[in-house]
């Protein structure tokens, strides 16, 4: 493949560049915003948690399971209606970042209540001790002192949606995926594949850079 060639590509590789990070970066956002108090909900309403409220926290548990436990294809299509609904439209861009964040959702769900564990107990005696309430305790204790760990889930999350973002691509979500599937894959273009392969790595490499410094930067804090 000539220069000729690399310059026609290089529009939609920038294209598809530009859709895999539109389709990480909103996923996360919302995957955070849902996912986080999840995972505060999982802890506070278990039996030594803040609430105690033993038939909430199994009926989350039962639901984050359920989330983590189907392929991310399968939930893609299955939850098809759902996103027509949301966005209109099960094709494109828009349309992935809503299984995306479904998806994601009980894995950093977990992944905030395994860092929300983590808190030493005697940390949140003493807040108690001092006349703070629950929201007090959350706000102000468990997720502070957890924050060096969320941020590595957080971390491992946007990790996982530049992979799903490449899944969701081979059903027509486009981003970098698709422009795999189209010429890597159906074309036999083994040389837009190994750069879309590159790109996603670099990707990879960069999220967890920077993830790595945010939490070493909140450890000593601390």
């Amino acid at each position: 493949m000539d220069w000729s060639y690399w310059s026609y590509l290089l529009p939609d590789l920038w294209q598809a560049t530009q859709d895999t990070l539109l389709m990480v970066i909103v996923s996360t956002i919302f995957t955070v915003l849902i996912g986080l108090p999840l995972g505060v909900l999982l802890v506070v309403t278990d039996r030594d948690g803040l609430l105690h409220l033993s038939w909430l926290h199994q009926i989350l548990g039962f639901i984050v399971n359920i989330g983590r436990s189907l392929p991310f294809i399968i939930l893609l299509v299955a939850i098809t209606p759902f996103t027509r609904l949301v966005v209109g439209t099960t094709i494109g861009t828009n349309a992935a970042i809503v299984p995306l964040t479904i998806a994601a959702i009980p894995f950093f769900g977990r992944v905030a209540e395994t860092s929300l564990r983590e808190v030493d107990g005697g940390v949140v005696e003493a807040a108690k001790a001092m006349g703070c309430n629950g929201w007090q305790i959350v706000l102000k204790v468990l997720i502070p002192e957890a924050l060096p760990s969320l941020i590595l889930g957080v971390t491992i999350t946007i990790i996982s949606l530049v992979g799903y973002s490449a899944i969701a691509g081979a059903v027509g979500a486009g981003g970098l995926g698709d422009l795999a599937i189209r010429y890597g894959y159906q074309r036999f273009e083994t040389g837009v594949m190994v750069v879309t392969v590159v790109l996603l790595i670099v990707f990879v490499q960069i999220i967890q850079w920077i993830g790595n410094i945010l939490a070493q930067r909140m450890t000593r804090h601390a």
